[in-house]
């Protein structure tokens, strides 16, 4: 079957931080599915090598393909050569999903400690502000690009335990922000996808136990956690010509709960 045009990324080389798994994963599959060539990046080979090879087997099609290139975005120097090396080898970048995060602290913030809180920032800030520094140029030389930032509804409201990592969420919506207007006369185009509670294995803990499952989807209208597929068909239209006018958003993607509960009231 083939692709239709306004989500053909067929030609184009998109960049996927924290992609050996999860969410990261699925967006590096999707994008590969629909024509893109894609680097899958996270800081050990061994898993980005496990989804490039999935990839090549059951997702690309026609211009698709994958390859690793290893990245530790808390890193300036290894962002930097994440760009660089896939410019080397596939040369260009036009797609840049940045994905990869940490979360390294529970509790309020007066308790964050200063490790902790320097890994946050490096990476969930600076990793996406060194990335875009080094492929933003490159899409400039031909008029043409997407930067895709990974958010959270964290971002869109406080916590009393994950204070810090919602900050630097909320922090990343500004990026997009100012990347979409510093960068939009070069027609390139940046946002942010805030996804709420999604099945990954980083939610195993929420979602394996069918009393803890049911207690959280009851804040959802739509009467169900998202699935990874939720989050990268998204992503996929924001790559392409689909999203070719849509800059500087931060699109939410929680099944209504920002909306309002999914529970009857009264």
């Amino acid at each position: 079957m083939p692709i239709p045009p306004l989500f053909d990324l067929s030609g184009k080389v998109a960049v996927v931080t924290g992609a050996s798994r999860g969410i990261g994963q699925s967006i590096a599959q999707q994008l590969a599915n629909h024509g893109a060539k894609v680097v899958v990046s996270s800081r050990k080979a061994e898993g980005c090598d496990a989804v490039v090879a999935d990839i090549k087997d059951n997702w690309a099609q026609g211009a698709g393909d994958a390859m690793t290139i290893t990245c530790n975005v808390s890193d300036r120097d290894e962002c930097y050569a994440l760009i660089d090396q896939t410019i080397a080898a596939w040369g260009r970048v036009d797609i840049l999903v940045c994905n990869a995060a940490a979360s390294t602290h529970k509790g309020p913030i007066k308790d964050v400690p200063d490790w902790s809180f320097s890994k946050m920032i490096d990476a969930n800030i600076r990793g996406a502000l060194w990335l875009t520094d080094r492929a933003c140029p490159d899409m400039a030389s031909r008029k043409d690009g997407s930067v895709i930032i990974m958010g959270s509804t964290g971002g869109q409201r406080g916590s009393p335990d994950m204070g810090l990592y919602a900050i630097t969420k909320a922090a990343d919506m500004q990026i997009a922000r100012n990347l979409a207007v510093e960068w939009g006369p070069q027609n390139i185009r940046a946002n942010c996808i805030a996804p709420s509670l999604v099945t990954t294995d980083m939610a195993d803990v929420l979602t394996s136990d069918p009393k803890r499952q049911e207690m959280m989807e009851w804040v959802y209208p739509m009467q169900r956690i998202g699935t990874v597929e939720d989050v990268s068909g998204v992503v996929v239209t924001l790559a392409g010509p689909a999203g070719a006018w849509m800059s500087g958003q931060t699109i939410t993607i929680d099944g209504g709960m920002m909306a309002g509960s999914g529970r009857e009231e009264g």
